[in-house]
Formats: C-alpha cells, sequence, structure tokens
C-alpha cells in the first residue's frame, strides 16, 4: 500500500478489532521515532546493564558447574557404587531438563533462532518463562558435561532481558524490537568480553540492519555488560595461547586451502547436526523431551569414565592443543568424538548453544591441518598456533554465515590483533565455498525447522505498528525505479527515505537510488511477510 501525501501518513491509524484496547497508534509511534537516538541510547544502556547482570550470573553459575563436574571426576574414580549414583544424579538432572523443555519449548537449543524468529514476527517469547527455563536448564546441562556453550544462551537471555524491559516500560513493538538487539548484544558481550563482536553479532545476525540508532544504541547496551562483566570477572581474553609471529605471506596458499577445507566442513557440519536432529525425531522410543534429552545425559556419564576431555564446551581441549600436549592421532580422535558428541547433545534439544564447540572443533581442524603442514610441507612448528586461530574464524564465518563477526571474535577472545589480514582471507574463502555448496546459514535453518515443527507462520498480532530499515542494495530489483512503478508488499506503507543527511519524503515520482534506506510502517501481524518481501525487493538480483 503506497499513499503519495505525507499527510495521509498521520491519518493513517491503527484498525483497532472491537473492544480491544491499543495504546501504541501510528501517530505515537512516528513521533516517538523522532527522538528514537536519543531515547534508545537510554534505554540501551539500561538494557545493557539489567542484561549483562543476567548473563554475567550465568556465566558464573556455568563455571560452579564446569568446577563441579571436574570435582566429580576426581570423586567418582573407579568406586563401582560412586559411578551409580552419578548416573542417578544425571538422569534426575535429565528429567529436570526435559521437563523445562516441555514447560517452555522455547528454552531449547541454541536461542539464536528463537531470536531470529522473534525478530522477522513469527515467534513470540514468553520472556518471564524463558529467563528462569534456560538459566536452570543450561547449568544442568552444563554441569552434566554435555557439549554446549554459553553464547547462545547468554544472548537469548540478554535478549529475553531486552524484552522484559520494553513490557515493563510499555514500549510497543519497533521498541522492542530494538531493546531486543540490544540485549543480543549485552549477552555475547558479557558471555566472551567480546564488546565489539557483540555488536557486529546483534547487528549482523539478529537485527540484519545497519543504522545510526541501533548502531548507537547496541554499543551502548553492549559496552555497558562488558565493563559489569569484567568489573567481576577480569578482562583477560578467553583463549590465552602465544601467537608469537605473523603468517609469512610464503604460507598464504596453505591458508586458501584451509579456507576451501573449512567451508566444505562447515557445509557439512550444517547438514550433519540437521541429520542428528532428523534422527532423533525418527526413533519411535525417542517420542518425549525427557527420553531425547536422557540420551546424551547418559552418554556424557559414559565419556565421563573412558573419555572426560571431551565434556563441556571444550576450553581444556583448546588449551591442550595450542600448548602442543597431543600428537597427530590424538587430534584427529578428540574431533571425531567431540564432533560426534556435540551433534548428539545438542540435537536432543537440551538447553545450549553451538557456538563455542564449534570454534573448538575449527580450531582442531585448524591443529590438524597445522600438523600436516609440518610434517609433510615444511611448516615451520612455530605457526601452528596461527592456523588453529584462523581455522576458528575460518569455521564460524562458513556455518554462521557472519563473517565480520567470526573476525572480530576471534580477534577479541584471543588479544591478537597482528593476525587480521590472515584472518580475513581464510573467512572470505570459507564463505565463498560454503555458498558454492548451498549450505544454507545454521542459525536460518534452524529456524526454518522450528517454526515447521510447531505449525507456525506468523503469530496474531497485537495490532500495532512496526517500523523497519531496508537498505537499497546495488543490483536490487526496485534499483532506480520510481515508487509508484514498485509493488510493495501488502498493508506496507513508506514512510520515509534517508538518503545519506537528508530525508526524502517519498511521492510517487521519487526515484529509488541504491544505499538509500527505506522506512515502512506495517502492522504487527503483517511484520513477517512484509519483512521477507522487502528483504527480495531490496536484495541484489
Amino acid at each position: 500500500m503506497f499513499t503519495e501525501s505525507a499527510q495521509d501518513i498521520l491519518v493513517y491509524k491503527v484498525k483497532m478489532r472491537e473492544g480491544e484496547n491499543v495504546k501504541k497508534d501510528t501517530l505515537h509511534t512516528l513521533k516517538r521515532a523522532e527522538c528514537f537516538d536519543v531515547i534508545l541510547i537510554g534505554e540501551g544502556l539500561l538494557v545493557g546493564t539489567v542484561g549483562g547482570l543476567v548473563v554475567l550470573l550465568y556465566r558464573i553459575a556455568l563455571q560452579y558447574a564446569g568446577n563441579w563436574l571436574n570435582l566429580v571426576r576426581e570423586y567418582v574414580g573407579h568406586s563401582p557404587l560412586r559411578v551409580v549414583g552419578w548416573f542417578v544424579l544425571l538422569i534426575v538432572m535429565a528429567v529436570i531438563v526435559g521437563s523445562l523443555v516441555k514447560w517452555e519449548p522455547m528454552i531449547s537449543g541454541s536461542g539464536i533462532p528463537q531470536l531470529e524468529g522473534e525478530m522477522t514476527g513469527k515467534l513470540d517469547q514468553p520472556w518471564w518463562r524463558v529467563l528462569p527455563g534456560k538459566f536452570i536448564g543450561g547449568f544442568l546441562s552444563v554441569f552434566a558435561g554435555l557439549s554446549l556453550g554459553r553464547e547462545g544462551p547468554s544472548i537469548q537471555l540478554g535478549a529475553m532481558t531486552g524484552k522484559g524491559i520494553s513490557r515493563m516500560l510499555d514500549r510497543g513493538k519497533t521498541e522492542e524490537k530494538f531493546l531486543l538487539t540490544c540485549g543480543a548484544s549485552a549477552g555475547l558481550s558479557a558471555a566472551f568480553h567480546a564488546p565489539l563482536a557483540g555488536v557486529m553479532f546483534s547487528l549482523e545476525e539478529v537485527h540484519k540492519n545497519f543504522s545510526v540508532s541501533v548502531l548507537v544504541s547496541v554499543m551502548t547496551a553492549s559496552i555497558s555488560a562488558d565493563y559489569l562483566s569484567s568489573r567481576f570477572i577480569g578482562i583477560e581474553p578467553v583463549f590465552q595461547f602465544d601467537i608469537g609471529n605473523v603468517l609469512p605471506q610464503s604460507y598464504y596458499w596453505m591458508i586458501i586451502v584451509l579456507g576451501v577445507i573449512l567451508g566444505a566442513g562447515g557445509a557439512f557440519y550444517n547438514w550433519f547436526t540437521l541429520k542428528v536432529q532428523e534422527i532423533y525425531k525418527k526413533i519411535p522410543f525417542l517420542d518425549h523431551e525427557i527420553k531425547k534429552i536422557l540420551v546424551p545425559f547418559l552418554l556424557s556419564g559414559i565419556l565421563l569414565l573412558c573419555m572426560p576431555e571431551i565434556l563441556g564446551s571444550g576450553h581444556n581441549l583448546i588449551d591442550m592443543l595450542t600448548s602442543h600436549e597431543l600428537l597427530l592421532g590424538s587430534t584427529v580422535l578428540f574431533f571425531v568424538c567431540k564432533f560426534l558428541f556435540s551433534a548428539v547433545s545438542f540435537g536432543s534439544g537440551a538447553p545450549g548453544g553451538i557456538f563455542f564447540p564449534l570454534l573448538v572443533l575449527g580450531a582442531f581442524i585448524g591443529g590438524i591441518f597445522g600438523m600436516i603442514g609440518v610434517n609433510y610441507f615444511g611448516l615451520d612448528p612455530d605457526y601452528i598456533n596461527n592456523f588453529v586461530l584462523l581455522a576458528m574464524a575460518g569455521y564460524f564465518t562458513a556455518i554462521v554465515r557472519a563473517p565480520l563477526t567470526g573476525i572480530i571474535l576471534i580477534f577479541e577472545m584471543t588479544g591478537s590483533l597482528s593476525q587480521m589480514l590472515s584472518l580475513s582471507v581464510v573467512s572470505i574463502v570459507a564463505y565463498i565455498v560454503a555458498s558454492i555448496l548451498k549450505s544454507e546459514p545454521i542459525y536460518e535453518s534452524l529456524l526454518e525447522r522450528l517454526l515447521k515443527s510447531r505449525g507456525e507462520d506468523v503469530p496474531e498480532g497485537t495490532g500495532q505498528k512496526i517500523l523497519a530499515n531496508h537498505v537499497i542494495m546495488h543490483g536490487a530489483s526496485i534499483e532506480n525505479k520510481k515508487i509508484g512503478e514498485i509493488t510493495w508488499p501488502e498493508n506496507c506503507l513508506l514512510v520515509a527515505i534517508q538518503r545519506g543527511d537528508k530525508e526524502v519524503i517519498p511521492k510517487g515520482h521519487t526515484v529509488l537510488l541504491p544505499s538509500d534506506m527505506i522506512v515502512t510502517l506495517t502492522d504487527e501481524r503483517d511484520a513477517a511477510h512484509v519483512h521477507e518481501e522487502m528483504n527480495v525487493l531490496c536484495e541484489y538480483k
């Protein structure tokens, strides 16, 4: 729907259902948008502080869970009675976690697909249930030794904190999406002491739009969360291993080869992860959340006795790899076992992410590649850790398809700025190879799988109005076309065009140019399909 006059925007009202009281009408949304920049900085600070505190508590809880797991390992030993007692406790924890997932299905898995679904209007998470359910479920899963990460839950916890604050402050849907993005940024920042990666991930993967309003508010949230986390946990990088030398350009051919391997490996990881989920669904006796989650919990008990190194997220494996304690054969064995156990853990639906485990797997690919290079291609052993670092970024890029986040994240988690060029090269190559293999980004695939399993596409909505920004890319189908010549999505109102520092009032004869940012207004109930159709119009063809 399109109106040529700006005056028509003012008379475009929310159509209320009979007896429904909608507080946020269109005029209110537009007026509030005029001072979004200032409002969102303050709200970003609030969300970053509160969300950072929630994630900080979660991070501390997971540290205790990891320490207690080590104590259990020492205590159990080879005592049959103690082993039986630990398996009984694992069953109890599996029942609790499975009951939590049944009580609130939105806490299952990483939480990032659920957040992306909410951002596009396809899901509506009850924040007051997700927060306690994810916190407790994630803690018990890590304590049990499942190969799951803290990043996805941290992002979801931060986002749900933002949603809770939005609801408490009685904000509209437009602001709520900004606060969800702020919360996601705060979550990743506090989880990994990576404020820049928190900003990039929330913009690149969650919000999928770059604008001054969202950038400043997200940065405020990320920095405030990181400051809070640093005050209690410290400012040391998550990974601390020696990378003393910059990789010479004579070895860059190896980086390209590694990028190809990582791209193909990332595509296989995505396929295998989804395949394991399908296997869980096809096994007749695993027809309940508790039964599914019981599988990795019991498997973790077995691994505690025979291969305890692969339990948990895998930070200890990184230390072993980068300190050169492992031989090539042992490295390959740990990689295969970690890969399989991670897939089994995540496929069960237990609350936990794939973010950190996939970084560990990428590190092992890099370590194996470096060892082979030393043995057969004359690589200097001092550069093995360089390839470990590179593979972490490349593997993340191939799986998630967020190259900027991958590069910045690895830089912040290691404190190594000298490898930026080589990180960029391997990430680009891995991205290209994964794209050629037609591998879909893992979180988008998981969201599609989630929506299909729930049998829902778009929530009913409440009749509130949502403003959305879309940037016209070079080569888009609407590039250099008049507004009046374009078939716009149904129930979508074009309210403004941002062209550099100038705001253009849209009229029928207005020609759209590359890099123009289109501001649209739509009803909450139509937000999902409008978002998808606008992406089709604005993206490169």
